[in-house]
């Protein structure tokens, strides 16, 4: 074999494509692409503007996409489980957590490092024990140190409270005979209701600026575990409602084209109402209605399947290095001077990103993924 062949052999995949949606691989691969590109901002020095048109929020697109995800194989265990109990529950944590928090914690210590050492120039004393718990954005803000964090928190913490919340509702109302299907909305309409709830009543009446509105409430997991429901809530059409779901695709996806865009193009106030409480409810629901159209996309032309299920499989490793591990070296250790090197710090990012993101999860991420069957009762 030729060199060139081992280095490309060393970052192919090789997938089983027949298992997979096209669309949803497109829909996950789209969500970190825009969340990258917003991350790539620090870089730019030429004032370009690019990619020139403002892109829907890439975490929001995570958020109800892992919902539908996940949520649709918690409905499958509920729907097949006699006994919803906490044994159910714990395979389920420990299928999540072979998933997410080895790589977690690997990038966890290396940011450590990093901030330590002075490669990346970050306040270290920003970093404490709720790193290790996911609680350093729970209730209360945080900025600085491995700061996109935050999102995996509120998907972390998501997952731990929704089973449960759903096997306190299957131990009180199965005595009543009520279907399984109404249980499980029951469920999700909980955690549609308390973040918006915490939102009116408490987030609503804090004092922001454009920045701490970001900071204090859109970043802080007790505001924001709706986002994810909705994801469920999808789930749950899909499932009970296939009809519905696929009949409106088009509509569904049209609509939310049109919420999304509206949300960007609008002038949302930080210090209003509307923006704390409403915002990313709106955008998050803009975003659910992509889910039917994308969902019916079970296949795509070779090339752009090779390209997105690639990216779609590393995303997760991508979200997890592509600030702190890669941006913030390069502005901290080679900044951009000018419009020539912040193009040439803009390509190396990317290939940067791309390429340690594909290592980081073929030779650690899903060699640990792999593992769960052997902890974890399916």
């Amino acid at each position: 074999m030729s060199p060139f062949r081992t280095i490309i052999s060393i970052f192919q995949l090789r997938p089983d494509y027949s298992k997979r949606v096209f669309g949803l691989d497109v829909m996950r691969a789209l969500a970190i692409i825009f969340v990258v590109s917003g991350h790539s901002l620090m870089l730019e020095k030429a004032e370009t503007g690019f990619p020139w048109i403002r892109l829907i929020d890439g975490v929001e697109l995570f958020f109800v996409l892992s919902g539908f995800l996940i949520g649709g194989m918690l409905i499958k265990i509920f729907e097949n489980s006699p006994d919803y109990n906490f044994q159910t529950i714990k395979n389920f944590w420990i299928r999540r957590w072979f998933r997410t928090l080895p790589a977690y914690y690997l990038v966890l210590f290396l940011n450590v490092i990093f901030v330590y050492t002075g490669i990346i120039k970050e306040d270290f004393s920003q970093f404490n024990w709720k790193f290790f718990f996911f609680l350093q954005n729970f209730s209360q803000p945080f900025v600085g140190f491995f700061w996109e964090s935050w999102s995996l928190s509120i998907e972390e913490w998501f997952y731990i409270f929704f089973p449960m919340i759903l096997g306190i509702v299957f131990l009180i109302m199965k005595q009543f005979q009520i279907s399984k299907k109404y249980l499980f909305l029951t469920a999700i309409t909980t955690f549609l209701l308390v973040p918006l709830l915490l939102r009116i009543f408490i987030a609503s009446k804090m004092d922001v600026d454009a920045f701490w509105v970001q900071v204090k409430i859109f970043k802080v997991v007790i505001f924001r575990l709706d986002g994810i429901a909705l994801g469920l809530l999808a789930a749950y059409i899909h499932y009970w409602h296939y009809n519905i779901w696929f009949k409106f695709r088009k509509e569904a996806f049209v609509a939310g084209i049109v919420i999304c865009y509206s949300v960007l193009y609008s002038t949302w106030e930080p210090n209003e109402f509307s923006t704390k409480v409403l915002k990313l409810l709106i955008q998050s629901i803009g975003c659910m209605l992509f889910l039917p159209l994308f969902e019916s996309m079970k296949k795509g032309p070779v090339m752009a399947t090779r390209i997105f299920t690639h990216i779609s499989l590393i995303s997760y490793s991508m979200y997890l290095i592509n600030l702190a591990l890669v941006a913030e070296v390069i502005r901290d250790n080679f900044p951009p001077a000018d419009a020539t090197s912040a193009w040439i710090a803009f390509g190396v990012y990317w290939v940067a990103v791309i390429g340690f993101s594909t290592l980081l999860y073929k030779y650690f991420e899903k060699p640990f993924t792999d593992l769960r069957d052997r902890f974890s009762k399916n």
